[in-house]
């Protein structure tokens, strides 16, 4: 059986899981302010306090900016899958499905919980689709919702 195989009937038994919670982790008006030089959106909902409070009560992150701290907070998420042989390298595939459901205010915190939607097999690699929740603290409405698709590419 090809490396690939094998860990395809590993990470199969999987679907369905839920994985766990990760870390807190606070969002910073300095963290939304170089996202904002980045990637050029200066929209006043995420840099100026005063004309963001009455809409929002306060200053606002992109909702790319929680998006991308997916990077982080996934990997803070418990992984219980044992070493794969074969593996040499995953990569970030793409979303299937994201939705921004609620801002997080400058100072929040947030944290990630995610569940294995998706195991597919494609030849030498396998895509593993995860549907990660991003809670906000002390809020019962997360702020996104979003299924990730990994590749991990095995050596045959």
């Amino acid at each position: 059986m090809s490396n690939a195989a094998a860990a395809y009937e590993i990470l199969k038994a999987q679907e369905g899981a839920e994985e766990g919670v990760g870390e807190w982790h606070q969002i910073t008006q300095e963290q939304i302010n170089e996202f904002a030089d980045v990637t050029l959106d200066h929209q006043f909902i995420h840099l100026d306090e005063e004309r963001a409070t009455p809409i929002f009560g306060g200053t606002i992150a992109h909702g790319f900016l929680t998006l991308s701290m997916l990077v982080h907070l996934s990997s803070t998420v418990p992984n219980n899958t044992p070493p794969l042989d074969g593996v040499m390298m995953g990569i970030n595939y793409g979303f299937e499905k994201v939705r921004f459901l609620n801002p997080v205010l400058s100072g929040k915190r947030v944290r990630a919980s995610s569940t294995v939607k998706s195991v597919e097999l494609k030849g030498t690699a396998i895509n593993q689709t995860r549907t990660f929740t991003v809670e906000i603290e002390g809020d019962d409405k997360p702020a996104l919702v979003a299924d990730w698709i990994g590749r991990m590419v095995f050596d045959g």
